[in-house]
């Protein structure tokens, strides 16, 4: 009976017979899969593409010699812009819904205490810019037409400030 035994033993045994064929088979489960998978990057990464430099020259050489700043040339002479048409443009993306904490339109008790701080202070707040709001100053509008938005919006929520006029009137009154 133990000749039996020993028979089926024989027969559960795996092709790997030597030490030899286990190292051997050891490293080839290393080797093979590391060279499939240099091969499968090869044949991915091996696209045609063009060279380092051979792109479009003349492009490329534009983009680098392109302007760093722009000069603006704008009519001195043009007729300025009234506080609500300043404000629609501006300052309506922020000041009509409030966001980032900016008083709404004709909203009193939010502007209450800013007007109380007086026109020059809100002018300059506007121009310089004070919390979220970035500076007005220097964009499409110039200074006297950001003043005018200031007013349009304080006295909407109940200022009573005078719309500043254009420094050419004020220098024909003297």
């Amino acid at each position: 009976m133990s000749d039996n035994s020993h028979d089926q033993h024989e027969a559960h045994t795996g092709p790997v017979k030597t030490p030899k064929q286990m190292l051997l088979l050891s490293l080839a489960s290393f080797i093979i899969p590391v060279f499939i998978i240099i091969g499968l990057v090869f044949y991915v990464t091996s696209a045609n593409k063009p060279a380092a430099g051979a792109v479009d020259t003349e492009k490329a050489t534009a983009q680098r010699i392109q302007k760093i700043g722009m000069v603006e040339i704008r009519d001195a002479n043009r007729p300025l812009k009234a506080g609500e048409e300043v404000y629609k443009a501006q300052c309506a993306a922020c000041h009509a819904v409030g966001a980032a904490g900016a008083p709404k339109f004709a909203d009193a008790a939010a502007w209450g205490a800013r007007i109380k701080q007086g026109l020059d202070t809100l002018v300059t707040s506007a121009l310089k810019g004070k919390g979220a709001m970035g500076a007005q100053g220097g964009g499409d509008f110039n200074d006297v037409e950001i003043a005018r938005a200031v007013v349009y919006l304080a006295n909407s929520a109940g200022g009573k400030f005078e719309e500043p006029k254009a420094p050419a009137a004020e220098a024909e009154k003297k």
